[in-house]
């Protein structure tokens, strides 16, 4: 009697698009799907700037390739997901992960560019990626989207309000996705990192008073590897979670519970 197959962490056949994927947490993803079987698109600003991340997974016999794109240009979104389609033929996967902190200081002191530069690329960015992926996943009725928030949607980080609110938006914007796409068989789910050791939180970890008042907090009493974070994607990405959609899931040491 053959046994019933089982939900996996395989992905072979699927196509993932991973936004901000030239380094740190969003690198860290593509190689973990990759690795577990997708196709993985990696997006930056630059193509180029992704292309060491591309032959890397290559060179390791997985799927990718580089592709540009602004997300805080709405005609770079739209330009970017025309490209895709005239390649592939389903987008299985997207992971909103590109994201900007272009000020840290005072939120009194926090100015109008900086404002707008972090609402365009975090929110609006968001938003657009979202919309048109999940309007190309609905005419298959199946699709997984996952969101980058931060644990500063929780819990505001100091000297980095505007961020905190984008990303708190992140995740309501999770839960309305999830809510109306699941019937279209699209499932939304969004990640809250802790402090991670890459170079976009370099303000912080870089600076040993900051970050060592951070670990005080932490359970763990450490940061995160990119890869802990990509562990979780994997997981939100996979037929394992194929009942969970509309979730924050914290990957952070613990800090969200002290």
């Amino acid at each position: 009697m053959s046994q019933p197959t089982l939900p996996s962490f395989n992905l072979q056949g699927r196509t993932a698009l991973i936004s901000g994927a030239s380094r740190g947490i969003g690198a860290a993803i593509a190689r973990m799907l990759a690795a577990h079987g997708a196709h993985v698109i990696l997006t930056s600003r630059k193509a180029a700037s992704c292309q060491e991340v591309v032959d890397a997974i290559r060179g390791s016999g997985g799927s990718a390739e580089a592709l540009a794109c602004h997300i805080g240009d709405p005609e770079q979104i739209q330009s970017a997901f025309a490209s895709l389609r005239a390649r592939h033929n389903q987008l299985h996967i997207l992971v909103n992960n590109a994201a900007t902190n272009p000020y840290f200081g005072p939120v009194l002191a926090t100015d109008a560019a900086a404002f707008q530069k972090t609402i365009d690329v975090n929110i609006r960015g968001y938003f657009l990626m979202s919309q048109t992926a999940a309007s190309w996943m609905a005419e298959h009725q199946h699709g997984s989207i996952v969101n980058i928030a931060s644990v500063n949607a929780v819990i505001p980080g100091a000297w980095q309000g505007i961020y905190s609110v984008s990303k708190a938006a992140v995740v309501s914007m999770t839960q309305a996705f999830a809510k109306e796409c699941a019937p279209m068989g699209i499932r939304v789910n969004a990640v809250l990192p802790g402090l991670t050791h890459t170079r976009f939180a370099s303000a912080l970890t870089d600076n040993p008073a900051l970050r060592d008042e951070i670990l005080k907090h932490v359970p763990m009493a450490r940061m995160a590897e990119p890869e802990e974070i990509a562990g979780a994607i994997l997981y939100l990405v996979s037929d394992l979670a194929s009942y969970t959609t509309g979730a924050a899931l914290n990957v952070d040491g613990g800090y969200l519970l002290a």
